[in-house]
């Protein structure tokens, strides 16, 4: 636990970094990657849950490549969510501001793995946000969700994780639909918390959903009949991630 360590001033750091940034963006896609329960310390140079994340920026940049996409990631102060504090929540409310500021009011998609999952479905009411994608998302009980209503939200989890429990997201799915929120939910088979089984079925998942949601792509039919259901009992939450041969292996 890094109780002594120091924790950089929101002066001293930007949230926001761009790795595809168009001339007169129309849209943008942020990737929040994992981190700890506890923990003051800046991510190290050797950041394992950032690494993680590239193939999915990647995968990204592939699916809105010439549409005029801005990607980004957002980079946390500190590994930690560290209780009340939220501070991955508030470095992706602070790379919003930064991206609204930059870009104008485009819509914006986060696709946020484990903590980054729950910043990203935290910061969900930002006015620039029009939908996550959240990868094996940390949802504790009794997390908030009436901010998401009108929002569009995409939960995949893979049913062997042993770190962020899929039944806590079946749980928040639900409550987020009673909220208001519009919602579908995959669950890929064979797959744990690391993404590392079946890592092509999850990128190229998030990249087409992402671009779903931006309206760059039509959304597979069975997300788009879940998201269609209002009562949390109607199903659409637990649908088959399907594989595409060799590459989900």
């Amino acid at each position: 636990m890094d109780r002594q360590a120091s924790v950089p001033r929101a002066g001293d750091h930007r949230a926001l970094a761009w790795r595809v940034r168009p001339e007169s963006p129309i849209a943008a896609v942020l990737v929040l990657h994992g981190g700890q329960v506890t923990g003051l310390r800046a991510p190290g140079p050797v950041n394992l849950p950032g690494l993680r994340m590239r193939g999915f920026g990647c995968a990204v940049e592939r699916a809105t490549a010439g549409a005029g996409v801005a990607v980004g990631v957002v980079r946390y102060r500190c590994r930690g969510w560290n209780g009340d504090r939220a501070d991955a929540a508030r470095d992706t409310l602070a790379a919003l501001s930064d991206l609204a500021e930059e870009l104008g009011p485009v819509p914006t998609v986060l696709i946020g793995h484990s903590m980054g999952g729950r910043a990203a479905l935290r910061a969900a009411g930002h006015p620039s946000v029009t939908g996550v994608v959240a990868l094996a998302p940390w949802c504790p009980e009794n997390e908030p969700c009436d901010h998401l209503a009108g929002r569009r939200l995409l939960m995949l989890h893979g049913d062997r994780d042993r770190v962020t429990a899929p039944a806590d997201t079946l749980v928040f799915a639900a409550r987020a639909r009673a909220a208001g929120a519009q919602v579908a939910g995959y669950r890929v088979a064979g797959s744990g918390h690391a993404l590392l089984r079946r890592a092509g079925d999850w990128h190229r998942a998030a990249a087409r959903l992402s671009a779903g949601l931006l309206g760059l792509a039509e959304l597979p039919p069975e997300v788009a009949g879940a998201l269609a259901l209002r009562s949390p009992t109607d199903g659409g939450l637990q649908l088959p991630l399907v594989g595409s041969g060799s590459a989900s292996r």
